[in-house]
């Protein structure tokens, strides 16, 4: 069955612009995205349209300078605005996500020619980005990586793979970390690729168990020439550039994660309302009444917290720590949420009938991306604990 627009949620928001941006969010929502999520996520159908219209309505720039063509907004609003396009169809939430991701780099740490050059066009032109960091042989250990990049003049020449890229293949610009120099964290430098670059080519997309319609892809860099006014910040300085990008988008992540968990508890909401067993409706039942209580009660937990990060980001104040925490525990709640959902809905939550399957798929990837939930307690546990004792 076609999947019904998100049931709109309470928001504290900070402004009337805000207001006003999150209304046109929902109106994007139920005309654009809602009414054909399920039919096009079975079908594994990248919706491209969807981006473009975003970007028309600025939605793609929200939280980088308007000065260069972003929205001016605090990630307070950003968020919000993720959670409501990931509880409509979280190719389009993360996606969006992993956008601003990709702009993180050029936008924090690029000289103003070069903002001045590309954001504008990255934030509000149309184009799509994507984030490439991971590699086949290093994940979660990030700092291993093997694409290389060598100085020739004025330019670099990038060779090697990288994995489990979102938009592999369709983007039109990659935010890329490859290694200048010696081994570990301080030989990696970050560079802006051209979707075009000749020497670029994507794989064929991975099948994966959900979010089939957003492509995850392999990239193959054979003697990719980038001229060195691409490349961003100082050689060297690549890993801490993505290790910054790396915080505010676990942010993303968890904003996505409580989207797909509150479009899972509307779902079983008005299936418990409407479906009669023993002549009352099944939400009748303390047992069941009590599970949906604790899948709101996660979900308003989750939205608190990375909420509570968010506002610390925008106050200019330390957050990885805390956009660590909201990570894990919204995805992992998200897990749980959705797990529940079609626990409710019984046989029917099984089936492809209904979108509570979906979500319970689409859920799980959400606790690997942008640093597994390992990763997460490892790096929560360093802040309360200090490092591991060598």
């Amino acid at each position: 069955m076609p999947d019904r627009a998100p049931q709109p949620v309470d928001r504290q928001l900070p402004t009337e612009e805000a207001r006003d941006l999150i209304a046109l969010v929902r109106d994007i929502v139920q005309r654009e995205i809602a009414p054909r999520a399920a039919e096009e996520e079975d079908a594994g159908r990248f919706p491209r349209e969807v981006f473009s219209l975003l970007s028309d309505s600025g939605l793609l720039g929200l939280p980088y300078d308007s000065g260069f063509g972003g929205g001016d907004q605090p990630y307070e609003v950003y968020l919000q605005v993720l959670e409501e396009l990931a509880a409509a169809r979280l190719t389009v939430g993360l996606g969006v996500s992993v956008h601003s991701l990709a702009c993180h780099a050029l936008a924090g740490y690029g000289t103003k020619e070069q903002r001045t050059e590309h954001l504008p066009a990255m934030l509000g032109g149309g184009l799509l980005g994507a984030y490439c960091l991971s590699e086949p042989s290093s994940g979660s250990d990030a700092a291993s990586l093997r694409t290389k990049a060598v100085r020739e003049g004025d330019d670099w020449i990038i060779t090697g793979t990288k994995a489990w890229i979102t938009h592999g293949g369709v983007a039109d610009f990659y935010t890329v970390l490859a290694r200048t120099g010696v081994e570990g964290p301080r030989g990696i430098t970050a560079f802006l690729v051209p979707g075009d670059a000749e020497g670029l080519s994507a794989a064929t997309p991975e099948k994966k168990m959900g979010m089939k319609g957003s492509p995850t892809a392999q990239l193959h860099f054979d003697g990719v020439r980038v001229p060195d006014a691409r490349r961003i910040g100082d050689e060297g300085q690549g890993f801490a550039i993505a290790l910054s990008a790396l915080d505010s988008g676990r942010l993303g992540i968890a904003a996505c994660a409580i989207g797909v968990a509150q479009a899972a508890l509307d779902e079983a909401v008005t299936y418990a309302t409407g479906r009669q067993q023993f002549g009352r409706p099944v939400a009748d039942f303390q047992g069941l009444r009590f599970l949906l209580a604790d899948m709101a009660t996660q979900i308003e937990a989750g939205r608190s917290l990375y909420l509570a990060a968010a506002r610390l980001r925008d106050a200019g104040l330390p957050f990885s720590r805390e956009a660590a925490m909201a990570k894990l525990f919204c995805t992992d709640a998200a897990m749980k949420v959705t797990t529940d959902a079609v626990q409710v809905l019984g046989g029917y939550g099984y089936t492809a009938d209904f979108p509570v399957e979906r979500y319970m798929r689409e859920a799980k990837v959400l606790q690997i991306v942008e640093g597994t939930n390992q990763i997460q307690r490892m790096v929560i546990a360093r802040h309360v604990v200090g490092p591991e004792s060598r």
